[in-house]
């Protein structure tokens, strides 16, 4: 695959994320509780990757490997905990710029543990995607009346977590077939969810029917895909350029935070969303260059 092939895929690993939202606050209108929520998404979500894995020719794993595949997965698991929480207390359209400084916090991660200087290109495509996030969020025209402290104390959380996984994706397991890291990852959020969460619903026959086409929604795109996505991609564009592709998500959970929830959006927070898909255009296509450049020098390696 080519460089831009794998920047897409962690790209559309962002929209997924984006979707989420929308159908949580679905859910919660429907009268389901976080717990439901969030442990029918990690179950639906495990199960439909983890099939996937069982058809697939994967390696021969350790116990080390898979353990810390499984603790990778750890944080997955709470980036939905935190955020779902989040949008207790937030509009959809806030929560998500909260959600959002990963980009900034994704690459501190890969400048704290791997001595990686950011360069130019990435910090100016991170000003313009937190400039973009800020108009996008609606703070100065309807955001004083939306805001929480809780709600974005979750938020915020939610963005270390998914900072965090998008990192380990990308280094944990690199060498191993993706749809078996992914599975391994969908693990280890799972237990994290059900740790927090027993799945005491799965006793309640007529909650699980209605619940059912929710989780199935956040299961396929909140669980199954994204690591799936993020595994084949990320390895070859890094954490940087992973977070800058991933922030994907903010644009579309506004969207549908509008055509599906009919939450208000101000022609200053479509302003926000022109010049995020700006910011992700700038990161992309330098670095992908840059990667390009790579894999060619390396072709003539011995």
């Amino acid at each position: 695959m080519k460089a831009w092939q794998y920047a897409s895929l962690v790209f559309l690993g962002g929209c997924c994320f984006g979707i989420l939202s929308t159908f949580v606050k679905l859910a919660y209108g429907a009268g389901f509780s976080i717990a439901e929520v969030t442990g029918g998404q990690f179950i639906v979500g495990t199960v439909l990757i983890g099939v996937l894995a069982l058809f697939s020719k994967g390696n021969k794993l350790s116990i080390g490997q898979i353990v810390r595949l499984v603790v990778a997965g750890i944080p997955m698991g709470l980036t939905g905990i935190f955020y779902y929480q989040s949008l207790q207390w937030l509009d959809a359209s806030l929560a998500i710029i909260f959600l959002f400084q990963f980009i900034w916090i994704g690459s501190l991660l890969e400048w704290i543990w791997e001595k990686k200087k950011t360069s130019k290109v990435k910090l100016l495509s991170i000003t313009v995607l937190l400039v973009g996030s800020v108009l996008a969020a609606g703070i100065f025209t309807q955001g004083a009346n939306r805001f929480s402290i809780q709600g974005a104390a979750w938020a915020s959380s939610a963005a270390v977590m998914f900072a965090t996984f998008i990192y380990v994706s990308g280094t944990v397991g690199k060498t191993l077939q993706p749809v078996q890291r992914s599975a391994w990852f969908s693990v280890g959020g799972l237990l994290a969810v059900l740790t927090l969460y027993p799945p005491i619903f799965l006793t309640e026959i007529p909650l699980l029917i209605e619940l059912t086409p929710y989780v199935l929604v956040l299961g396929l795109f909140g669980v199954a895909l994204p690591p799936l996505l993020f595994s084949i991609g990320m390895p070859h564009v890094g954490a940087g350029l992973g977070t800058i592709l991933s922030s994907s998500e903010l644009p579309v959970a506004i969207i549908l935070s509008t055509l599906v929830l009919a939450e208000p959006v101000s022609w200053s927070q479509w302003m926000g969303v022109s010049i995020i898909l700006a910011g992700i255009i700038i990161g992309n296509k330098k670095e992908s260059s840059v990667c390009s450049k790579q894999v060619r020098i390396s072709d003539f390696s011995v």
